[in-house]
């Protein structure tokens, strides 16, 4: 059962001096560091000489010791037993994410069992199948890109457990990613999946985007066993700004035909008169895999991260319970929020199956619009432009989700092309395409969020929507201004709106 922690205001009190006075509602993108975090990890730095790991000095050595002992706290905090997985340090989660993508592709080309041409000329390699799921964030979908065209994206539950269980004897390659959570609803997905692939299918793996999910709860890497993780520390701690890939142990094989080597992954390089390499081949999947100089000062900050976490917050059991009732109350606040009328003055994207208040089926996030009182929408840009004058932080747009936004808001891929052909972009949006949306605003909770900060943002939406039908914003917050709903058509592409010429999507 969940239960909010009573404690983190006053926590934050000490803890977050930099909350005072705002609303942070975008713990999703980023948490926020702890005061002692900063001040811990400065210490440390002025008190202790921290050499290159690749050189042999005495400080040195000191840094390949720390990195050492901070992979396997990293690894025990996920519930990895280091017996059993490795891991890699990376620049983001979606560095994680590629490396096993060009892992793949390249373990594919150097296990090519023949040299037959085709009809053309050209030598047929071996390439991987990839499925993805429809949830995916964009880093993960841009895989497809490296399997040559062998890729079906899931759009169901049903469709996943259907295509693991399809030609279970197959021998090439087969890739199958995930994310544990929808960074865009907060919607979980089965953690039952990589074994049930492996059972499933020869020669079959999973990757796990657990950006999302490590935020507000526990990874359990050695019951759930997946093959490969990607996580972010700076979604769960708010810094370092680095990510990992953890490495089922049994899995490592796939990883060890990369065709780039950099420093610290080889033995040998020979430049004169002959090109040669011999790479690392024995030893941990990690030094076979960490190309160049570590980030050794932020991993050296991770350790202080990781004990200051467990310091402030217990564990990561109690993170889950307070976001998950948190993420319950905002759900049913922003349900029962009405216009005079009776109209609902918000719309809540998440599916069926995912139930606030379940930690299983769903997160502490909330993707929404805002509707005025006849119920068109409110450009999402607009809520977020509005928000940031007074202090309120979220986030808006297409949350990098492509499936989600497609399914969520019912766009067609002909519309979604011809969005893009008249302007529409992620980095500079027409927020309404033909009265649709076609991008949400986010509220992601984490483990400093407190009750106070969703009753802030619910007065906020209160006193600027609720019964109006238009906002401006203004120096200082919101000014209501009552106008027109001014449809125009693709071709002129002003103002919010692209007016409404056919139906998106082909719903009824």
């Amino acid at each position: 059962m969940s239960m909010y922690n009573t404690n983190i205001e006053a926590t934050r009190d000490i803890e977050y001096p930099n909350l005072k006075g705002c609303t942070y509602l975008d713990h999703g993108g980023s948490t926020i560091p702890a005061k002692s975090l900063s001040e811990t990890t400065c210490a440390d730095l002025i008190q202790n000489l921290y050499g290159n790991p690749h050189s042999d000095s005495a400080p040195s050595r000191l840094s390949t010791a720390r990195v050492d002992e901070i992979r396997e706290q990293v690894l025990r905090f996920f519930h990895a037993d280091p017996d059993n997985y490795d891991l890699v340090f990376t620049a983001n989660a979606t560095s994680a994410i590629r490396l096993v993508g060009e892992c793949f592709r390249d373990y594919a080309h150097a296990t090519t069992k023949s040299k037959k041409r085709s009809l053309l000329g050209r030598e047929k390699s071996r390439s991987f199948r990839f499925g993805y799921h429809r949830d995916a964030h964009t880093s993960l979908v841009g895989l497809r890109e490296l399997s040559d065209g062998k890729h079906t994206c899931l759009a169901s539950q049903e469709e996943v457990e259907q295509w693991m269980t399809s030609d279970p004897n197959l021998n090439q390659p087969t890739l199958f990613a995930y994310p544990g959570q929808s960074n865009m609803t907060g919607r979980r997905l089965p953690l039952t999946w990589p074994k049930q692939l492996r059972n499933s299918r020869r020669n079959a793996y999973t990757l796990l985007d657990a950006a999302a999910l490590s935020t507000s709860s526990q990874l359990e890497i050695d019951r759930d066993a997946p093959d490969f993780t990607a996580v972010s520390f700076y979604k769960i701690f708010g810094m370092p700004d680095i990510g990992a890939l953890i490495v089922r142990k049994d899995s490592a094989h796939m990883l060890q035909q990369r065709r780039y080597f950099g420093g610290g992954t080889v033995e040998m390089v020979i430049v004169l008169d002959a090109t040669w390499h011999a790479k690392k081949i024995e030893g941990a999947i990690h030094d076979q895999l960490e190309e160049g100089t570590l980030p050794f000062h932020s991993i050296i900050a991770l350790g202080h991260a990781l004990d200051i976490h467990k310091k402030l917050f217990t564990s990561m059991a109690q993170v889950s319970s307070h976001t998950t009732w948190l993420g319950q109350y905002t759900h049913a606040s922003m349900t029962s929020t009405r216009h005079t009328n009776g109209a609902p003055v918000f719309t809540i994207y998440k599916d069926e199956g995912a139930i606030y208040g379940d930690a299983a089926t769903q997160g502490a996030t909330i993707a929404f619009n805002i509707l005025r009182r006849d119920q068109t929408l409110v450009p999402y840009t607009d809520v977020e432009a509005a928000a940031d004058k007074q202090n309120i932080y979220v986030r808006s747009g297409a949350m990098c989700n492509a499936g989600g936004i497609a399914t969520y808001l019912q766009w067609s891929e002909r519309n979604l092309r011809r969005a893009h052909e008249n302007g529409h972009r992620c980095h500079r949006p027409i927020p309404l395409v033909e009265g649709r949306a076609t991008g949400v605003v986010r509220i992601s909770l984490g483990a400093v969020s407190t009750k106070g900060d969703i009753d802030a943002f619910l007065e906020f939406v209160r006193g600027c929507y609720v019964d109006d039908v238009s906002v401006v914003v203004v120096e200082g917050g919101c000014l209501e201004k009552e106008v027109g709903n001014g449809d125009v058509s693709f071709s002129e592409k002003s103002g919010h709106e692209i007016g409404a010429q056919e139906k998106i999507g082909g719903g009824k």
